[in-house]
């Protein structure tokens, strides 16, 4: 795969491909290379190496190869790059492959084999493709924000950027799919992924209820529009969830918090329940405020009633079920220094312990691709290097 990502939405999707086999040759400009680098580069919390959290975690395992683009030499080292490639993936804006020669129409005729994937704001087609997007952006037009957080205060975004990192799972997605393809027709593809479709297809059931209703969802804050109770309740030590989703884990519920006025009959029926909910929160939260969040979670799990601390970070990158499946993995860097950052989630049966390379320094590969994987001779690149067409 070659890897014309910058920032977050592309990096990350080409991050996931490489954590699942891909060799990954990043392509970045002379000069400073890809953007992210020097994002937090000069940090001495979140930077190691020189190379700040964002590049450091998102491009392990991946070569760097400087080649400049916008001239006419390097577009044919790119291209011979090309003619030995499955994969092309860029998040650039819309028309920007077409103005380097790169679009998915130009290489086809390079190699008719060729996958490429372009993740954007808004997609390639309809009125405004060229808007500029960034995550917060997509999260406000996809209607995620307008039911996130409390009815009284204002949207919230996620806490986590999910316009981006949707963005660059579906194009992960998409490229797979358009290499199974690939196995049978012997053409590649070009995968078109907005970032926005994503914050829609997120919307999933609860869009299909609004087209089919016409009913306007609100913010609920952390409880849900059908269940009761399913919410964040707050205790001594810190806040924990309870989700009873369904009549038969209430009455396990019940017996746990042994609060009389849940004993009533009818809040053994879901109707009765959401009719009260202000009431039976209320009566949990009181309750659950006379003992610790290690407590109510020990009887409530004891009860097999679904259940979980509100984790901060440090808890949750701690959480013996997080490091029992190496979500927590160690990466060594080329100085022998060693970072810990987020493993892979997929996990594929026979596989052997999965170790990950560290992120390439600035054309840390260039010679060497240039030389074993294209042929190029030493006078070759060297005359490459001269005319800047290479770093």
């Amino acid at each position: 795969m070659l890897d014309l990502t910058h920032m977050l939405s592309g990096p990350y999707g080409a991050m996931l491909l490489t954590d699942l086999g891909a060799r990954t040759i990043k392509v970045e400009p002379p000069g400073t290379g890809e953007g992210t680098r020097a994002l937090l580069a000069g940090s001495a919390d979140y930077s190691r190496q020189g190379m700040g959290a964002y590049f450091l975690t998102l491009n392990r395992g991946k070569e760097s190869v400087c080649i400049d683009l916008k001239s006419d030499v390097g577009r044919e080292i790119f291209y011979d790059l090309v003619r030995k490639a499955d994969v092309v993936f860029d998040n650039f804006s819309v028309g920007v492959t077409k103005r380097l020669k790169i679009d998915h129409e130009t290489l086809a005729k390079i190699n008719p084999r060729i996958v490429t994937c372009s993740v954007s704001g808004f997609g390639e087609t309809g009125p405004e493709p060229n808007r500029p997007a960034f995550d917060q952006v997509v999260q406000g037009m996809g209607g995620g924000m307008s039911i996130t957080g409390f009815p009284d205060q204002a949207p919230l975004r996620s806490g986590i950027p999910v316009g981006d990192l949707g963005g660059g799972v579906f194009g992960a997605i998409g490229v797979l799919a358009a290499l199974h393809e690939r196995a049978s027709t012997g053409c590649g593809r070009h995968v078109d992924i907005s970032m926005l479709d994503v914050q829609i297809s997120l919307l999933n059931y609860m869009a299909t209820m609004h087209l089919m209703s016409g009913h306007v969802p609100e913010r609920i804050g952390n409880s849900h529009f059908v269940h009761v109770p399913y919410n964040a309740y707050q205790t001594q030590t810190g806040y924990i969830i309870i989700a009873c989703i369904g009549d038969a884990f209430f009455e396990k519920f019940r017996d746990v918090l042994v609060a009389p006025e849940l004993k009533d009959p009818r809040y053994l029926l879901q109707p009765a329940r959401y009719e009260d909910r202000e009431k039976i929160n209320a009566i949990i939260q009181a309750e659950l405020m006379g003992n610790t969040a290690e407590y109510w979670l020990s009887r409530l799990r004891d009860a097999r009633i679904p259940c979980a601390p509100v984790n901060n970070f440090e808890q949750a990158l701690n959480d013996s079920q997080i490091r029992a499946r190496d979500m927590v993995v160690d990466v060594q860097l080329q100085n022998g220094e060693t970072v810990q950052m987020p493993g892979n989630p997929v996990k594929i049966g026979g596989t052997s312990d999965v170790t990950f390379e560290p992120p390439p320094m600035l054309g840390e590969h260039t010679e060497s691709v240039l030389r074993n994987l294209l042929g190029y001779d030493a006078k070759r690149i060297e005359s490459l290097r001269d005319c800047a067409a290479i770093q």
